[in-house]
């Protein structure tokens, strides 16, 4: 059995600071350092890269749903089908949409946008947004009137529209005049806006009712282009609602979620973040090397006291455990470090505006930091393993020390 007595002797006599080999103990505390500044950079990333994707996951549920029925045919959804749907399915709520493109005039500008057609009391249930551009409005002007409009408020603004004011909105559906065709024009009033945080969507998307565009388009009312489905598990309930459609007369409907919709955007923020992952771990890496170099000068130093303590008995494993367990320390205390360093960095970012984001580009003003426990448990286990195989290959090297030759030459 190794003597474990022997093996903490000779910890704590390596780790003290030697005045005659200074540069040695310097390694050591680059060492101790570099691991431990690559670890709270490590977590700190991948805490900001996971906060920026649920970021953005939240932006885009703005205006896109857990699961969306289309058309798959000119046939369209009927009122039939969305009533059987909600029936079948009473914890799902279901919002049926038309949609169509659209010029929007003021009196000095132009802009295009899609203009979707919902019925607002069922889609203010799964839109916040939508919903909280209808608070300030009376909801019995909607039904009065269906020609009234909301817009977001980039859209407004950039067109000088006030509310309740009057807007020309152009559709891309034709009507015969004398002997030729021309776009429908329809006016509509401004009843309120929406602030998404994604100017994109303020710019591009409007609201009305079900009966203008249906008007519009000269659809009969209850004929729909799709529903926009809110679920607490779409990932489940997308099969089931496949099933059920499969059983319901319908003429093509299909079904998608929303990792389907933006599949391409979050599959190159997962790469990137992965690649960000690989890149910070070679810094955990490049700082383990300096425990390598470290204590090959220790062996190179103390190849006398090993050659002795050889002779007095002391074994391979003895020695080995020693400058392992000696690696271990150094590069384990840093990845401690690092993770307190990490979480007071974390915790700094957090609550002080040391980092601040221009909200016209990602919505937001400050720094996004949300860290997974896997993110934490692979960069724990990750710089574990490079701390071991970085403190292995000089113990073994300590313990294969020819103690006859260095007594005999030394």
């Amino acid at each position: 059995m190794p003597n474990r007595s022997l093996i903490f002797f000779l910890i704590k006599r390596y780790l003290r600071f030697d005045k005659s080999q200074p540069f040695i103990s310097i390694t050591a505390l680059l060492a101790f350092f570099g691991v431990a500044v690559g670890v709270m950079v490590l977590i700190v990333a991948m805490a900001i890269m996971n906060g920026m994707s649920k970021e953005f996951e939240k932006k885009l549920f703005v205006m896109n749903y857990p699961l969306t029925l289309y058309t798959t045919s000119p046939y369209g959804i009927s009122e039939e089908v969305v009533q059987a749907l909600e029936k079948k399915f009473p914890n799902l709520l279901f919002s049926p949409y038309l949609q169509t493109q659209s010029l929007i005039k003021s009196a000095h500008s132009m802009n295009g946008g899609v203009v979707f057609g919902v019925d607002f009391s069922k889609e203010r249930r799964i839109n916040e947004v939508l919903n909280d551009a209808l608070k300030n409005t009376n909801e019995n002007d909607l039904f009065k009137n269906p020609f009234n409009l909301i817009v977001g408020k980039s859209l407004r603004y950039s067109l000088n529209l006030d509310l309740n004011q009057k807007a020309d909105l152009f559709f891309t559906e034709l009507e015969p005049t004398g002997l030729t065709l021309s776009p429908i024009m329809k006016r509509f009033t401004i009843k309120g806006d929406f602030d998404s945080g994604l100017k994109s969507y303020d710019m591009s998307y409007m609201y009305t009712s079900l009966q203008a565009i249906s008007a519009i388009r000269r659809l009969p009312l209850g004929l729909y282009d799709g529903v926009h489905v809110y679920s607490k598990e779409p990932m489940k309930d997308i099969e089931n609602l496949r099933n059920a459609l499969k059983t319901i007369n319908h003429h093509g409907i299909g079904i998608e979620g929303w990792w389907q919709q933006n599949g391409n955007f979050f599959s190159a923020m997962e790469l990137e973040k992965r690649a960000l992952f690989i890149v910070l771990m070679l810094i955990i890496l490049m700082a383990s090397l300096n425990i390598i170099s470290s204590l090959l000068m220790v062996v190179m130093n103390r190849r006398k006291e090993i050659a002795l303590l050889f002779s007095m008995g002391s074994s391979q494993k003895e020695i080995q455990k020693t400058f392992f367990y000696l690696g271990n320390i150094i590069g384990l205390g840093g990845v401690a470090l690092g993770v307190v360093l990490a979480f007071l960095s974390m915790y700094l970012l957090s609550v002080f505006p040391i980092i601040s984001l221009p909200a016209d580009v990602y919505g937001i003003n400050t720094l996004p930091l949300d860290l997974s426990l896997m993110d934490f448990m692979l960069t724990l286990i990750g710089s574990i393993i490079i701390v071991g195989l970085s403190s292995y290959y000089p113990s073994k090297k300590a313990s294969h020390i020819d103690a006859l030759s260095v007594l005999r030459n030394e």
